[in-house]
């Protein structure tokens, strides 16, 4: 007969179950869209940049711009956060990775584009050191902004005194 054998815990540690992911309403999917239209321009201007010369000036614009609107977004973000945290503690790694805050589909998209910026940002600017593709590792700016954006309107946070 196998007998079941209770779980083990160290001395004092305390059990939490972990909240559940809220619901998927498809709210903020404009954001989304906007995000992977803004990783693809960058991708398609840095990696052309890369291999011909002659792009690199319409690139450095692009990431410029991506870079520009991406910290307005992010400090639009804070802002709106700054006026929920009276009600909700909202936490960095929930506003502007989604940890927690955000369904598992907005999450994983909003977090693969920042990857997708990071590594063609990096990877372009390391093909051609010392050129405007440099600009290319300030993109990642833009799915911050956007991902933060995103959960401080539609992300959801445990109430103060909750978490």
């Amino acid at each position: 007969m196998i007998e079941a054998v209770p779980e083990q815990r160290p001395a004092g540690a305390e059990f939490r179950p972990k909240r559940p992911l809220p619901p998927d309403f498809h709210e903020g999917d404009a954001l989304l869209r906007a995000d992977w239209i803004g990783t693809s321009v960058f991708t398609v201007t840095a990696v052309s940049a890369a291999l011909v010369e002659v792009v690199r000036g319409p690139a450095a614009v692009a990431s410029l711009a991506l870079f520009g609107v991406g910290t307005v977004v992010f400090l639009w973000a804070y802002v709106i956060a700054i006026g929920r945290s009276r009600t909700d503690a909202i936490g960095m790694g929930g506003l502007f990775f989604l940890a927690g805050s955000a369904p598992r589909r907005v999450q994983r998209s909003f977090m693969v584009a920042l990857a997708v910026q990071v590594v063609v940002g990096v990877a372009t600017a390391s093909a051609r050191p010392f050129t405007s593709l440099a600009f290319g590792v300030l993109v990642p700016m833009y799915g911050l902004g956007l991902a933060g954006f995103w959960a401080a309107r539609h992300g959801t946070f445990p109430a103060r005194g909750e978490a």
